[in-house]
Formats: structure tokens, C-alpha cells, sequence
């Protein structure tokens, strides 16, 4: 029985794993904190889950890690800034493992993978991704590893920048530029989770598409990194794609 212990306990998504690991046959949830609990409560766990937002989560991390607790993160806002400060504080606590999902939905894996593979094929590509309106950063932690993915991608295929000859434009209106890609955020009430990766190329275009409809959708890929934390190498991995079967 694997204990774990929930931070953001009372959030929309630390609600949901709160109860899918109460459910689950193999997990045991030993610790629910919320904003203003004592840490301590999660010394129980053998893995700590965090579902807060970006202000804390670095505090978060910090101290489980200081207190020998590996942690498997979903909360968004993770550049390469962040995640190199976690690589410093894993290599310092031995058998430490931290797993900071940019996305914990199946199908927005794969279509991580599917833009990757895409890449470079196409001369041009951008993304749009859409969130709820309450989401705190922009782009999208799915939307910053995907533009990566694509830039690495085209990198390797000898692909320079997508052509662009915007001279003049209001501030803001190409979005951001990520690896070379173009990102848009949308915030809109009604949303949850969704994203497009945009590909053009001669005479066609190719749209990849994800929608996370339900919260729901992103449990499958919380418990696969609760599951297998343990079997990944000590220190940071980034993304559920170490845990697919068949990888």
C-alpha cells in the first residue's frame, strides 16, 4: 500500500486526487493539507502529490525534500529556471525523486509526442492553448514543454525559425515566443484543458488537438506517477512518459 499525502488538498484538482486515491485499491491517503496546514502531517506519506499553484510550490518542494519525501507535482509554471533549481536541491538529497508533470492527461501526452514527431516535417508551427479563467500562469505548463519538444524536434531536423514577416504589431498579438515557436493563451470561463498545435507546411496544414473535459481525465496519469515514482532514477524527471507501458 503505497501513503501519500496531498498539498492543496482543498483545490479543485487536490479534491479529485484526494478522493482517487481514497478509492484506489493500492494507495492510502495519509495526509490532506490545504493552504495554512503544518507540513508536517505529510512526514506520514511515502509520496507527496502537490496540486497548489505557483507562488508555493516551490516552498513546497523545498522542504519535502529537506525532509527525505519525493513528490510527484502537477502544479503548472515550471521554466527552465525552476526546473534546474530542483535539479540542484535533488542532487543534494540522495534518493530524492521529484516528477513535475506538465500534464498528467494520456491523451495530451501523446499529443505531445504526435507534434514532436510532426515537427519536422512542417515549416511552420504555432500553438494555442485555452484554460480556465482562473489559471494562474500563461503559457500553459503543456504548452511551454510542447513548443520545447517542437524546437528540439526541428532543431534536430535543421530547421531554423518558422518564417514570420510581422514588421508591426499591437504588443502581444504573435503571442510568445517558446523555442522559436509561437504561443497563445486564451483564459475563458467554461474551459478546462485544451490545446492546439498548429503545422503548416506547402499547400496543407495539420491541427493537433487535446481536450481535458473533466478534471477526471488527468487521474489516470496522477496515480501512474504515485504508481511509479519509486521505479524512476533518483533526482528530477520530467513528464509521465517514463511510465507509459512500452516506453
Amino acid at each position: 500500500m503505497i501513503k501519500v499525502g496531498v498539498l492543496g488538498a482543498k483545490g479543485r484538482m487536490g479534491q479529485q486526487v484526494c478522493a482517487t486515491v481514497d478509492e484506489a485499491p493500492d494507495t492510502e491517503l495519509v495526509a490532506r493539507v490545504a493552504r495554512g496546514d503544518a507540513l508536517e502531517a505529510l512526514l506520514a506519506a511515502d509520496v507527496v502529490v502537490d496540486f497548489t499553484h505557483v507562488g508555493a510550490v516551490m516552498d513546497n518542494l523545498r522542504w519535502c525534500l529537506e525532509h527525505g519525501l519525493s513528490v510527484v507535482v502537477g502544479t503548472s509554471g515550471f521554466g527552465d529556471d525552476r526546473l534546474s533549481q530542483v535539479r540542484e536541491w535533488t542532487a543534494k538529497h540522495g534518493d530524492a525523486r521529484v516528477l513535475i508533470a506538465p500534464n498528467f492527461s494520456i491523451g495530451a501526452v501523446l499529443m505531445m509526442r504526435f507534434s514532436a514527431q510532426a515537427a519536422r516535417f512542417f515549416e511552420s508551427a504555432e500553438i494555442i492553448e485555452l484554460h480556465h479563467a482562473q489559471k494562474m500562469d500563461a503559457p500553459s505548463g503543456t504548452a511551454l514543454r510542447t513548443a520545447s519538444m517542437i524546437g528540439e524536434a526541428r532543431a534536430k531536423a535543421g530547421l531554423g525559425p518558422p518564417p514570420d514577416a510581422t514588421k508591426q504589431e499591437v504588443a502581444g498579438a504573435r503571442g510568445a515566443g517558446v523555442d522559436d515557436v509561437h504561443v497563445h493563451s486564451v483564459r475563458l470561463s467554461g474551459l478546462v484543458a485544451h490545446q492546439e498545435v498548429l503545422f503548416g507546411g506547402h499547400g496543407e496544414t495539420l491541427i493537433i488537438r487535446h481536450d481535458s473535459l473533466d478534471r477526471a481525465s488527468f487521474m489516470p496519469g496522477v496515480l501512474l506517477g504515485v504508481r511509479g515514482l519509486a521505479s524512476l532514477p533518483p533526482g528530477l524527471t520530467v513528464g509521465i512518459e517514463a511510465l507509459l507501458p512500452g516506453e
